[in-house]
């Protein structure tokens, strides 16, 4: 201990410290001895609740702050599409070609949304993508020509087939996709009806136009349960295919046409179901003749 001079307290005198009064109370005293012990024992686990807290507070100001941030974009936004307008740059004409299926309408709309009104601002490579979303648009090319045109050039996917389901027919490219609907441009198109018929009608298609015969005349192809097809033509005969072996049943129904014109002759169905019979049944006309060379009338089937 240090000894401290006699002077300093020469008037000094007996006080009661009693006397004095208390900076700190008993109770918060004692609260802080608390705090003091929980700071020190779960230090960690408080930093992170509080920094979770605060993170939640900034995160919150944040949300509120975003909207007058994006207000004020907008505001700017429309402010300066409409000084590019005023300067001559507002996009005034949309030139479009090479579009049969796909509406100008669906165009348009893929071109303008969320673009603005100005060529300074007009995105040409963003707009070229979106118009790729369309069914009949292979490809695209969008360009911006200054101050105030764009132009449009589209390249449609090509409907090999038409396909009619209830009340619509719907034009089919070579993978079996629909394109759009049916317009009278597309009419000497194949046609083909049924349930799942697009699936498998592209090869089927591509089958029949190696037999020059059996296509004349022939008005659609008919998805029969969706395992095989039958053949309709114009004159109302039904020529029915088997599930498998179709080759070599048409190969059957071309050289019969070859050499007996069977698809020109008073037949109203056709039955290639069963490997090496052609079951035939006759139409009216046939079947009289056959009532009248037989003495009796009766349904004929035969093989030719």
């Amino acid at each position: 201990m240090q000894q401290v001079g006699a002077k300093g307290f020469a008037d000094a005198r007996p006080v009661d410290p009693r006397q004095f009064p208390a900076i700190v109370s008993p109770a918060a005293r004692n609260a802080m001895v608390r705090a003091n012990h929980v700071w020190v024992l779960h230090k960690q686990r408080i930093v992170q609740v509080v920094g979770a807290i605060l993170a939640l507070l900034a995160f919150g100001g944040l949300i509120a702050a975003k909207d007058m941030i994006w207000e004020g974009g907008v505001t700017a936004f429309k402010f300066v599409q409409g000084e590019f307008a005023a300067a001559g740059f507002g996009i005034t004409s949309i030139e479009i070609s090479g579009q049969v299926l796909a509406s100008d309408a669906d165009i348009i709309t893929l071109l303008t949304v969320g673009t603005g009104n100005s060529t300074l601002t007009f995105d040409a490579q963003k707009a070229q993508a979106r118009l790729q979303w369309l069914r009949a648009v292979k490809s695209a090319t969008v360009r911006k020509v200054y101050p105030n045109r764009v132009i449009v050039s589209i390249v449609e996917k090509a409907p090999v087939l038409r396909w009619r389901i209830g009340s619509t027919t719907w034009l089919i490219d070579e993978r079996g996709d629909k394109i759009g609907t049916d317009i009278a441009s597309y009419t000497e198109l194949p046609l083909v009806i049924g349930q799942g018929a697009a699936d498998d009608a592209v090869p089927m298609v591509r089958m029949l136009a190696r037999y020059g015969r059996i296509g004349d005349g022939l008005a659609a192809l008919s998805r029969i349960g969706d395992r095989r097809w039958d053949l309709i033509y114009r004159n109302g005969l039904r020529v029915q295919l088997p599930e498998a072996g179709v080759a070599q049943a048409l190969d059957r129904l071309e050289i019969y046409q070859a050499q007996y014109q069977l698809l020109d002759r008073d037949v109203t169905e056709i039955d290639l179901r069963v490997p090496g019979v052609v079951t035939l049944k006759p139409g009216e006309l046939a079947r009289e003749q056959i009532a009248a060379s037989s003495g009796k009338p009766k349904k004929a089937t035969g093989t030719p």
